[in-house]
């Protein structure tokens, strides 16, 4: 069985925090709603993904994060991938130390990325107007993605600002320059101008 994907996009309220760890940037939001149809006329049932997160906590898994959906390329962790009345909330971060994840960090705050989708394979559904009910889902990966197939799914940005990584680089420069300042010249350095 292939894998599918489904896509979340405006209003799910996906956000980029305002916090940034030595790891990277905190986000979350939904990465899907229960009983919203996408626009392929699928909607997700309450309760579709509690098997697969149980059966992944056993196992000591994760929720993979990747970068549209390709997964030669992941950009952080997801932390927490629960299931709440309202749909499948995820809080995760964005790791600086990978190049593609700083870009996304970077995408996100501008408001250039700002959908998620999720990739699963589909354990039960039945028929349901122009699509299927989902009801149960084994959950493989969640992307954050430019073209959400749901469009409530949406990152909304609030980072800080990058200049902030900046200010920090800088004070460590200060306080190294400082440091030699005090020290004073050494024997056998050269000093050009």
């Amino acid at each position: 069985m292939e894998l599918e994907r489904k896509f979340l996009g405006a209003g799910a309220g996906l956000r980029l925090g305002d916090e940034l760890v030595a790891e990277g940037a905190v986000i979350e939001g939904y990465a899907s709603l229960f009983g919203v149809p996408d626009r392929g006329g699928d909607v997700v049932a309450a309760g579709a993904y509690r098997a697969s997160l149980s059966r992944m906590a056993q196992r000591g898994g994760r929720v993979k994060m990747l970068w549209q959906h390709d997964p030669l390329q992941p950009i952080g962790v997801w932390d927490e991938v629960v299931e709440d009345a309202r749909g499948l909330r995820v809080r995760g971060r964005l790791l600086d130390a990978v190049a593609r994840g700083r870009e996304a960090a970077a995408l996100v705050k501008a408001g250039a990325l700002d959908g998620l989708s999720i990739g699963y394979r589909t354990v039960a559904s039945t028929a349901e107007g122009r699509g299927r009910r989902l009801v149960e889902i084994d959950l493989w990966e969640i992307s954050l993605v430019t073209f959400p197939m749901l469009g409530e799914a949406r990152v909304a940005a609030k980072a800080a600002a990058p200049e902030d990584g900046w200010a920090a680089l800088a004070a460590v420069l200060e306080r190294g320059r400082a440091a030699l300042v005090a020290q004073g010249p050494q024997e056998g350095a050269r000093h050009d101008g």
